[in-house]
C-alpha cells in the first residue's frame, strides 16, 4: 500500500505581491501525474492547504479542480486533508459533504468530546489503513490544566491517546499532525510562529507507540523528527520565502507491506520559477549590486524551460546614495524578472545581543514572547527577566485572539 505524504501547499499565496497561481498549478499537475505513475492509494495533506483563513475563490477552485482530476485519473484514491494554523477550521469543515463524494476526508478541528471523529478508516485495493487525521490543535481544543507549564504538550499527548482508542490494533496506523516538533529546523521568515502557551514545546513522545508512521506539517523544510524514519516533515512543495530558496522541496512516498511500515522515499518537486537573491550572503554596495545585475545571465533559466524568476537584492544599510532606486531600476530594465524589492542589510557589529532592524517589517519575524522581552528590557528593566505573571497574561491574550480569528 502506497501513501503520499504532503503538506503546506499554501494555495493562494502572494509572493511579494506576485501571484503564485501558475506555480501551484504546475505543482498540482505534477502531483496528479505522480499519483498515477506511482499508483498511490492514499494522499495525505497535513495542514495549511491554503495560505490564508480566507482564501480567494481562485485558490478554492484550484483545490477542487485538483481533487476532481486526481479522482478521475485514480478512481480508487483516498485523500485526507487536515486544517493547519493558516487555515480556517470552519471553512475546511464546511467543504466536508461535498468532498466526501470524491473519497476526500477533511478534518478542520479536534473535538475532545468525540476524539474518534478524527480516525478515518480507508479501504484500499491493497489493504486497510487507519489515519488519525489530527488537525492543528489550539488550547481550547485540548484537555489542559492552566497551572501546568507543559499544559499544551500534555494536552496534545492526551488528544492522540484518546484518538487511538478508536483504532483497530490489527491494522496499520498513520498519524497526522500540524505542529512544531522540538528540535525541528524552521525557516527564518515564512513560518508563522505558534508558540503561544508552549506550542513549540512538542516532543516526539506525544505521538506514543501506536502509529506506524507520523506525517507532519507546519515546518517548511523536509526533515526527520528525533532521528526517526517514521516521524517526518515533508516540507513545502514551493519555497515560501527567499530563506527557503535552497531547500530540497519534496513529497514523501511511504509504503506499507503486510500491515507494517516498510519504507519512505522522497520525490523531488520540480520548481517552475527560480528564486534568486543577490548577493547570496550578506549585503553589497550599490556599485557591487549594479555589477551583479549586469552579470546576471537569465538565459540559463529560459533554456531550461523555467518561468520568469523572482529576484530580491540586498543593499548595505551604510550605502547612502539617494539615487539607488533609479540606478537599480535602470540595471533591471532589460531583465525579465519578478522584482521582489531591496532589503537593507546592516553590516555594523551590534554591541548587544538584541536584534537590530532596519524597518518595522522585520519585527514580524519575532514571536510574541520575544517582542515582549524586547519591550520590557527597553522600557521597564534591562537587567531582569519578564515576570512570569506578565508572560502568562500575554499568552492568554494571544490565545484568545487566535481562537477568535479561527
Amino acid at each position: 500500500m502506497k501513501v503520499l505524504h504532503t503538506s503546506d501547499w499554501h494555495l493562494g499565496q502572494q509572493f511579494y505581491e506576485h501571484s503564485r497561481h501558475a506555480e501551484h498549478q504546475h505543482f498540482l499537475d505534477w502531483l496528479c501525474d505522480t499519483l498515477t505513475s506511482h499508483q498511490i492509494n492514499v494522499l495525505i495533506v497535513s495542514g495549511d492547504i491554503y495560505h490564508s483563513a480566507t482564501p480567494s475563490a481562485m485558490a478554492e477552485q484550484q483545490l477542487y479542480a485538483f481533487i476532481r482530476r486526481a479522482k478521475a485519473d485514480n478512481p480508487d484514491l483516498h485523500i485526507v486533508i487536515t486544517a493547519g494554523n493558516h487555515d480556517s477550521a470552519n471553512r475546511i469543515e464546511t467543504a466536508k459533504p461535498l468532498l466526501s463524494q470524491f473519497d476526500t476526508h477533511v478534518v478542520g478541528r479536534f473535538d475532545k468530546h468525540n476524539p474518534q471523529d478524527v480516525v478515518k478508516t480507508l479501504n484500499t485495493g491493497l489493504g486497510t489503513l487507519q489515519v488519525v487525521a489530527m488537525p492543528f490543535l489550539r488550547s481550547a481544543d485540548l484537555d489542559t490544566q492552566a497551572d501546568d507549564p507543559l499544559a499544551y504538550q500534555r494536552g496534545v499527548e492526551r488528544a492522540y491517546q484518546a484518538a487511538y482508542q478508536g483504532v483497530d490494533a490489527q491494522l496499520p496506523v498513520l498519524a497526522m499532525g500540524h505542529l512544531h516538533a522540538k528540535g525541528g529546523s524552521i525557516s527564518g521568515d515564512s513560518e508563522r510562529n505558534i508558540t503561544i502557551g508552549g506550542f513549540d514545546a512538542i516532543t516526539a513522545d506525544v505521538f506514543g507507540e501506536r502509529p506506524d508512521y507520523v506525517a507532519l506539517g507546519h515546518l517548511h523544510k523536509a526533515q526527520k523528527v528525533a532521528g526517526s524514519d517514521a516521524i517526518r516533515y515533508c516540507g513545502t512543495p514551493l519555497p515560501m520565502s527567499f530563506s527557503e530558496r535552497n531547500y530540497r522541496h519534496q513529497v514523501l512516498l511511504v509504503e506499507f507491506t503486510d500491515n507494517d511500515f516498510s519504507s519512505v522515499k522522497p520525490l523531488d518537486v520540480p520548481r517552475l520559477k527560480p528564486v534568486i537573491l543577490l548577493p547570496e550572503r550578506g549585503g553589497a554596495t550599490l556599485d557591487e549590486l549594479i555589477a551583479l545585475l549586469n552579470e546576471l545571465d537569465l538565459s540559463q533559466y529560459q533554456n531550461q524551460g523555467k518561468a520568469t524568476p523572482y529576484l530580491r537584492l540586498r543593499l548595505n544599510a551604510s550605502d547612502t546614495d539617494s539615487q539607488f532606486r533609479t540606478k537599480i531600476e535602470q540595471a533591471l530594465a532589460d531583465k525579465q524578472v519578478h522584482f521582489c524589492g531591496i532589503e537593507r542589510v546592516n553590516t555594523t557589529q551590534q554591541s548587544t545581543d538584541m536584534p537590530h532592524f532596519e524597518d518595522l517589517g522585520q519585527v514580524e519575524k519575532l514571536e510574541p514572547m520575544s517582542l515582549l522581552e524586547l519591550a520590557y528590557r527597553a522600557q521597564i528593566d534591562s537587567e531582569q527577566a519578564v515576570p512570569q505573571a506578565l508572560q502568562d497574561c500575554l499568552m492568554q491574550v494571544l490565545a484568545g485572539v487566535q481562537e477568535q480569528e479561527a
